[in-house]
């Protein structure tokens, strides 16, 4: 039961929030309306009905008195004046057999009218409340003949009823529309702050971004004002800490270098030179990993153009990159180029290292390299596959820890230091974003980079 109300409930905050507010109200109101609809309008036709009948019993006994039928026009028009009655005398004539026809809408009026009759006239009669539009018929068989009896249907039914279902319907739709207008004054701080987040959480700045709404909406966006600038400030803390370790690392090392140039030349010399230059390159990476791409600014950047550049670089040191984009239609079925204009913000130099990563661990292990991407509705999709020999499934995770190798030998040159996968994922997420690894159509490894737009 709980699930079937979760199914059929509004999943947003506003739709849960207006019914809410509107269920119990129109609730109400129907049960009042429906309350007031038989209550009100079953006693108030009840005594015009039996208004009505005891008119239509004076007039009868007026005409029992009349020594004539001819002496009932008299009777007649003062019944017209005063009474509203159309009345007419059909002598010789007899109630039809066939009842009337009898409306769902009438049901109070026919119940009352038959009862009221009944309870006054001791004769005969037949009530048609339907056949007419404005008129109620009553039909009234007499000894010598039938007379007919022709009201207003407003002599039986009281106008206050619609007057109260017109104000009732009317009132329940101005607080509909001030219920809509109220909530989405509320919900707006509410959607304010789930958009700053999200922006906050693909990398972007949040700019002119201020508590506003209710009280809890304001406490929760000032604890997310206060998140935001511990995070930067620990970010800026970590920046000035490795500008000042890399300052004191590089400082030694170029010492090491300096002495190693002034010495004979030799075996060991020049082992101590490419033992100096690994460090130098292992700390380089190092920083890189921790340094991400903090510093970097956010720019509208096109996805496409990116990782063309990046194929040309691949290409300078030797490695040949085949980039397929998605294709657009622009006029018929011939005239189809390679998509352009997928922009986006991001760091730009950081995605171009996440990528230059991505393809340079492809390089490594493979021979033929191929970038390729695929626009979503909210998200951009690059893959880049290889024909090398892949990563078994159970091992894929493993790859984006940082200093994690499969390859069992330190060698930086064999395998690297470890960093690439690690660096490229810290950049993914860093944009909202993630990289996934799976098999490749070419045989090897695709590692897939999924992007926010």
């Amino acid at each position: 039961m709980t699930q079937l109300v979760k199914r059929y409930l509004p999943g947003a905050l506003f739709g849960r929030a207006l019914l809410i507010i509107v269920t119990p109200v129109v609730a109400l109101q129907l049960v009042a309306t429906l309350i007031f609809y038989e209550r009100h309008w079953d006693t108030v036709t009840r005594r015009l009905a039996l208004g009505l009948a005891g008119d239509t019993a004076l007039i009868i006994e007026m005409m029992r008195s009349a020594a004539a039928p001819e002496e009932f026009a008299p009777i007649f028009d003062s019944a017209a004046r005063y009474m509203s009655l159309r009345l007419t005398y059909l002598p010789g004539e007899i109630l039809p057999s066939q009842q009337p026809k009898v409306s769902v809408t009438n049901r109070i009026v026919d119940r009352m009218l038959n009862r009221a009759f009944a309870a006054h006239l001791h004769r005969p009669f037949r009530i048609d409340t339907t056949s007419f539009r404005d008129d109620i018929e009553i039909l009234i068989q007499l000894p010598d003949g039938v007379l007919r009896v022709l009201t207003t249907r407003k002599r039986v039914t009281s106008s206050t009823t619609y007057i109260f279902i017109m104000w009732m319907v009317g009132t329940s739709l101005i607080l509909l529309a001030v219920a809509i207008l109220f909530l989405r004054n509320q919900i707006r701080p509410i959607r304010r702050l789930a958009e700053a987040a999200e922006e906050f959480g693909k990398g972007r700045d949040v700019r002119d971004f201020h508590p506003s709404g209710a009280t809890e909406v304001r406490q929760a966006a000032a604890a997310f004002i206060s998140m935001r600038d511990r995070i930067r400030r620990q970010i800026a803390q970590r920046t000035e800490m490795l500008a000042g370790v890399s300052h004191d690392l590089r400082t030694p090392l170029t010492r090491m270098k300096l002495q190693l140039a002034m010495l004979n030349e030799g075996d060991d010399v020049e082992r101590l030179k490419a033992d100096v230059a690994d460090m130098e390159r292992m700390v380089e990476g190092y920083l890189a990993f921790v340094r991400g791409q903090d510093a970097e600014a956010v720019a509208d950047t096109d996805i496409a153009d990116l990782l063309r550049s990046v194929a040309v670089d691949a290409g300078r040191q030797g490695v040949v990159v085949k980039v397929s984009l998605p294709e657009k239609a622009t006029g018929g079925d011939e005239d189809v180029k390679p998509v352009n204009g997928c922009v986006i913000p991001l760091r730009p130099n950081a995605i171009r290292r996440c990528m230059t990563n991505l393809v340079d661990n492809a390089a490594r292990y493979g021979r033929r390299v191929e970038i390729s991407m695929d626009l979503r509705e909210d998200q951009v999709e690059i893959s880049v596959d290889d024909d090398g020999p892949g990563i078994p499934q159970d091992q894929r995770e493993e790859v984006f820890r940082p200093f994690q190798r499969l390859e069992e030998s330190r060698n930086p040159e064999t395998g690297g230091m470890g960093l690439g996968l690690a660096i490229a994922r810290d950049v993914a997420h860093n944009h909202g974003g993630d990289i996934e690894l799976s098999t490749s159509p070419m045989g090897g490894l695709r590692a897939s980079v999924r992007l926010p737009v």
